[in-house]
């Protein structure tokens, strides 16, 4: 593997950790803000992170603020860093809280975000727009991103410069 290509990968491990922490600490927050009391939570994005709130007055502001901040935060970041490889972290954010609440919506499984969010009210629709939206906006920026950063290093190399600091 090439030194751009053992960039991207270590780039893909912060992105991960940086979707999971986010994702889940917008749990937190929403959680907070609606008074719901803290049980449990593990935020080790080596693991699927987690928290259990109960009571929970608005668990759809608890459920929805996962998504919503695990996008939101790291765009945010990016609009104050101002560096392409942040961008290729906040955009596969996009994409993966999209994808994540698509694709465990099929699994029915009673821990996961997408069931969750049906049985508190959530009218599908809600979650259909939601990932449409991230899912198909993600890609495409993620993919931009993506062909520019492997683009860059060719750039690089034929105009001799060592180091791509954009």
């Amino acid at each position: 593997m090439n030194h751009r290509g053992v960039q991207f990968a270590a780039l893909m491990l912060v992105a991960w950790c940086v979707m999971a922490i986010t994702h889940e600490v917008g749990h937190l927050i929403g959680g907070w803000l609606g008074g719901a009391r803290l049980q449990a939570f593990d935020l080790a994005p080596w693991r699927l992170p987690y928290s259990v709130h109960q009571p929970d007055p608005y668990p759809l502001l608890t459920l929805w603020s996962g998504p919503l901040l695990g996008v939101a935060i790291p765009w945010l970041a990016c609009w104050l860093i101002r560096r392409d490889w942040c961008w290729l972290i906040a955009d596969f954010c996009l994409i993966a809280n999209g994808s994540y609440l698509a694709l465990s919506w099929p699994s029915k499984d009673p821990l996961l975000d997408s069931r969750r969010m049906l049985d508190a009210g959530t009218h599908p629709i809600w979650i259909v727009c939601f990932c449409l939206g991230t899912i198909g906006l993600g890609y495409v920026r993620f993919r931009k991103d993506c062909v520019e950063f492997f683009l860059s290093d060719r750039d690089d190399r034929d105009s001799g410069v060592a180091g791509h600091s954009s």
